[in-house]
């Protein structure tokens, strides 16, 4: 998602970083406990913990008092209180509720469901929500050999309300992942729940161009809006196949002057979070 300036009632335009963490806040429910991953640095930091911590920040400010987080080793870690950097001296001394040490707290959560919404991003999301985080070409003798599985299997089989975050590309919006990390909506239709899930896949895809929901029927990527500025032309241009496509589209409501004086003066004055 670069940073492109996009029309706004504010002062300074919204960037589109700031266009979809609004998105995603209103997604959030009061009550809701979200699971946040691991980002390495750059974009995919800001794409895989950025965004959604920021959202979960505003829902907590505007509607959602009750709404917490679950991110690395800090449960409820006080979003309050951003640190001014993210170095590992500031990560291990942000003040949470808890910090447990064992991976397997979050994956008996999961396994519980005791999240409601988690946040995820993918080398590889096909027409009908599956990702691929695992080896681009064939399993044996892939061509890149991915990060592995880490908790998205988990994800996708027992939190209800998965938002996938991921710039639009091509190379990432295919026809058919080469590997299924996580099942979305396996082949579409009623395929997820006869492979023995219960119902859920991705609720929404979250792009730096458009924003995906999915058909009820076919579980098809639907297109939900369009940004300000963006043409469908331009969105079917980077998707690698043919979404559903509703007779009228939406433009993405752009962030509030409220939301938006949250967002840089409150939660993230610092950049630290929406930086890249």
């Amino acid at each position: 998602m670069s940073e492109n300036k996009i029309v706004s009632v504010a002062d300074a335009p919204a960037t589109t970083n700031e266009l979809v963490t609004a998105v995603i806040a209103r997604e959030i429910r009061d009550g809701d406990l979200a699971f946040v991953g691991v980002g390495t640095n750059g974009r995919a930091f800001t794409l895989a913990v950025g965004i959604p911590l920021t959202a979960v920040r505003l829902a907590q400010m505007l509607h959602a008092p009750s709404a917490a987080v679950y991110w690395g080793n800090l449960l409820e870690p006080d979003l309050s209180n951003v640190p001014a950097d993210l170095k590992q001296d500031s990560f291990t001394r942000w003040q949470a509720a808890s910090s447990p040490s064992d991976t397997g707290v979050k994956c008996d959560m999961l396994a519980r469901r005791a999240f409601d919404v988690c946040f995820d991003s993918a080398a590889q999301v096909d027409r009908f929500g599956n990702l691929n985080i695992t080896a681009i070409g064939d399993y044996r003798k892939p061509k890149v050999r991915l990060v592995g599985c880490l908790a998205q299997p988990e994800h996708f089989a027992f939190v209800p309300r998965p938002i996938v975050v991921v710039d639009l590309d091509r190379r990432v919006f295919v026809e058919k992942v080469d590997f299924i990390t996580s099942v979305g909506h396996l082949h579409g239709g009623r395929s997820r729940e006869e492979a023995g899930l219960k119902p859920g896949g991705p609720h929404l895809v979250v792009t730096d161009k458009a924003i995906f929901d999915f058909e009820p029927e076919s579980k098809l990527m639907r297109v939900r809006s369009l940004h300000p500025g963006v043409t469908l032309e331009e969105v079917l241009d980077r998707l690698s196949f043919r979404p559903v496509v509703p007779d009228s589209i939406p433009t993405t409501p752009l962030p509030t002057d409220r939301e938006l004086d949250l967002i840089r003066r409150v939660i993230d004055p610092n950049r630290v979070l929406l930086r890249v």
